[in-house]
Formats: C-alpha cells, structure tokens, sequence
C-alpha cells in the first residue's frame, strides 16, 4: 500500500507528467481517439520539458551574475531562494509537504468545481513549495497529525484559485483572450504593476516595449535572441570585470579557470539561448493543453482555465521580458540599500540581495504585466516596484522562517510572502483548531458567496439581459 501511495506521490510532484495527466484527462473527456489522446498527453509532456530544459539553462547563465554582483561590491545577505528553503524544511515536514500538497490539489478543484474561481493551478512545483510554507505555519499555528494536513490542504486550495484569480483580466490584456491563467506564486505584484501601469494610461497611441524603433544600422537588434545576449553581455561585463579586479581569489572560482570576458561573452549567450527554448517550449505546451483542457472545462469544471508557469506571458512582449529583468533588478539594488541604511541605523533588518532568479523570473513577468496597462512606461515603473517590494516581503518573513530556525535563507516570490507575513503573524491570535476553523471558514467562502450571492446577481443579470432585449 505505502508503495503506490509513494507511487502517486511521486506522479503529482513531477510537474511534467502531471500535466500530461491532466491533458489525457480533457482529452479522454472528449472521447478523442487514441491516436490523438497518446500525442496530445506525449506533446503537453514534452512542451513542459522543453520549458523546464529552458528554465534550467537560464539559471545556470544567470545565477553566477548574482554571485559575480556580491563579489564585485562586497555585499553580504540573505539570498531568497524558494528551493533552498524548501529543501531545508522537507527534512523536518516531509510528511506533511506531500499530504498538503496532493490533497491541496484536490480542494483546487473542488473550488473551482463549486465557486466562480474557475482556475486550476498546474505549476507544481510551485504548488510544492507552497506546500511546505503552508506545513510550517500551521505548525507554528499548534496544529499537528490530521488536523494539521486538512487546515494546510485547505489553504493551499484556496490559494491556488484566489491568486490566479487576481491575474486573471492582467493576463487576459496581455494575451487578448480568457483561455488561460497564470499559476505562479509572484501574483501579488505582478498585480501592483499592472495597476501602476494603469497610471500611465493604455491608450491607441500608448507607446509598448514591442514598439520600440531601433535605426537602421542596428535593425539586427528587433530579433529577440541577438538583442537579450547583447544586453545581458553588457551586464556581465560590467560586472564580471568589476569583480575579477576588486575580488580576484572569488571570481576565480566562478570563472572556473576561464577569462573573464570569454566567460561573459558565453553566459551571455546561454542566457538568450536559454530563453529561446523557454519560449518554445511554452508555445507547444500551450498549443497541446488549452485544446485539451477543453474537457475538463465541458465535462468536469463548467468554464475551467489551466492556471500555468509565468513564462507564458513571454512570448507575448518579449522586450518587456528584458527591460523588467533589468528593472526589477535595480529595484532590488535600490531596497537593498534602505536595508543597508535602516540597520546601519540600528533597526534589525535582514539584507535582502538581490537574487538573480527571482528578479529575472518574476521581474519579467511583473514588466510583461505593467507594458499591458501601460505600455514602456509601466514596464519599467511595474517592474521597478516589483524589485522593491518583493525585497521588503522577503525581510518581512525572515523573521517568521528564523523563529523555525530556519536561518540565513527565505522564500522569494511575494505571494509566499504575503502569505507567510499574513498567517505568520495570525498564529499570534489564532493557534491550535482556532487556525482550523479560520482556514476552513476562508475557503468556503468562495463556495458560499456563489450559492448565494452570486447566484442573485446571475439572475438580475440576466433579467436585464430580457428586458433591454424586450
């Protein structure tokens, strides 16, 4: 028995095979023939491996910039890094990570089946991670065994609907249609740039980071992959150079017996490679999973979205891809050096470094969203305030995480913030079955309100319909 549940644990934290699984579902629900149902569920795989291969090599390109950056300017912090205080914490939670987790999914899709949040999240990796933020707070909340799991099942339910959700008319501006969702924990402020790109206006004559004009002498840069590695060179450069001279025994290391500019020359290009391959795999994985998807939203979910990774907004404003990158980042440089100021004056404050992940995953997607309300402008201010508020939420959870003994390390993306900081410092107020019966209360909410109020607004709605009909 314990070898097929580790079995089926295993299946629903392999992000890939999970999301074929779900596509061979919406395909076997429209009855497809088998033919169809084999490259269908083979081609969704594959599309999110090739997204993932992509992923892998941006970060190998890109994680040694971060490390070049504190070398070169003396820097020392905590870096957040949802991997690594995941890891840490599954040594003491790994029970109950993967309980959450799997039975997580399955209130996602009971909310979406009984509420209007019709959004079911496929990023599990993500998923994952918020397992195991959800498992330490309830424990801090007093909560252990059964009633533990439920409360953390519950909450990781509700969370999965609510902040796609809250994506959901940002994504639908920037992909000119309500087929898909964004299901990546960054939610909060890909929102708040969307909001500060409205200030900007998104008018016919707007100008977007797509519209930019390069001279005709450097036409070559309007492709994507030559202008990303030029840019990204000329940070690594930067950089790289700055670093081999000021600290020349740590560079070393990461150069790993290359030249310094051979080296930023080559990570350079990998970043724009890695990029490329992220966009293809997105292409084919979107092209396989919202036709397939079809059945669940017919037959299971009436009207269901896939909530996927934020890479699926990239193709649609590759340059504000970059610009957010770059943006976030000196956003991030610029808290960086509020924290420095408030410690320097006493306060107790972690510094929060910039992590190059972090900025370019989630800076990029908080770019692609403000340049959907508001064009260049809003790319670079949405992006900017991503940068700084994601560092301040980071520094705002470093306490909770250390009270765990969970030092020198946090989670990244601000919607683990927020909801580490919110029920971090519930637990304060709330502890034992108190937190059980808030969290069992959140999450029928949504159900509630549908049956009830929803459903009163869907009738007025449509006697309206009639009567101008009338």
């Amino acid at each position: 028995m314990s070898g097929i549940l580790n079995f089926i644990q295993q299946v629903l934290s392999t992000p890939a095979i999970f999301v074929g699984l779900i596509a061979l579902l919406g395909l076997l629900l429209q009855k497809s023939d088998a033919q169809t149902c084999v490259k269908g569920t083979v081609k969704t795989i594959l599309g999110f491996i090739v997204l993932n291969a992509g992923a892998d090599v941006v970060q190998a390109a890109i994680i040694p910039f971060g490390s070049l950056f504190q070398a070169a300017f003396g820097v020392e912090g905590v870096v957040p890094n949802n991997e690594a205080i995941t890891s840490l914490a599954l040594s003491e939670y790994a029970v109950q990570t993967a309980s959450i987790f799997a039975l997580g999914m399955c209130f996602n899709i009971v909310l979406a089946r009984f509420s209007k949040l019709k959004y079911i999240f496929l990023t599990g990796h993500h998923a994952l991670y918020m397992s195991c933020l959800i498992a330490i707070l309830m424990s801090i909340s007093g909560l252990t065994g059964a009633s533990l799991i439920l409360a953390g099942s519950l909450l990781l339910g509700l969370v999965m609907a609510v902040f796609p959700a809250l994506m959901q008319p940002t994504v639908e501006a920037i992909t000119g249609n309500d087929s898909l969702a964004l299901g990546h924990f960054g939610s909060g402020c890909y929102w708040l740039s969307a909001q500060i790109g409205k200030l900007f206006g998104r008018k016919e004559d707007t100008t977007t980071t797509e519209d930019i004009k390069f001279p005709q002498t450097l036409s070559f840069l309007r492709e994507n992959t030559i202008s990303i590695a030029l840019a990204m060179f000329l940070c690594y450069i930067v950089v790289a150079g700055v670093a081999n001279f000021s600290a020349p025994e740590v560079s070393a290391e990461i150069f790993a017996g290359d030249n310094w500019i051979l080296y930023s020359i080559i990570k350079s290009i990998t970043f724009s490679a890695g990029i490329y391959i992220v966009l293809a795999g997105v292409r084919m994985l979107i092209n396989e999973i919202v036709p397939a998807f079809k059945g669940i939203s017919e037959k299971l979910v009436p009207n269901a979205k896939p909530a996927l990774d934020c890479p699926i907004v990239f193709p649609f404003a590759p340059n504000a891809v970059l610009i957010g990158f770059f943006c976030s980042f000196i956003g991030g440089i610029v808290a960086l050096a509020i924290l420095a100021v408030m410690g320097g004056a006493g306060m107790a404050v972690p510094i929060i470094l910039p992590g190059a992940v972090l900025h370019f995953f989630c800076g990029a997607t908080a770019g692609v969203c403000g340049n959907a309300r508001g064009g260049l402008k809003g790319c670079i201010a949405g992006a900017f305030v991503h940068g700084v508020i994601a560092t301040f939420l980071a520094a705002g959870l470093y306490p909770v995480l250390g009270s765990m003994g969970f030092a020198n390390t946090t989670f990244s993306d601000t919607d683990f913030t927020l909801v580490g900081i919110i029920f971090g410092n519930l637990t304060k107020i709330v502890s034992g079955n108190g937190m059980l019966i808030t969290v069992a209360v959140l999450f029928l909410l949504p159900i509630v309100y549908n049956y009830t109020i929803g459903r009163e607004k869907s009738k007025e709605n449509k006697q309206s319909e009639t009567s101008e009909k009338n």
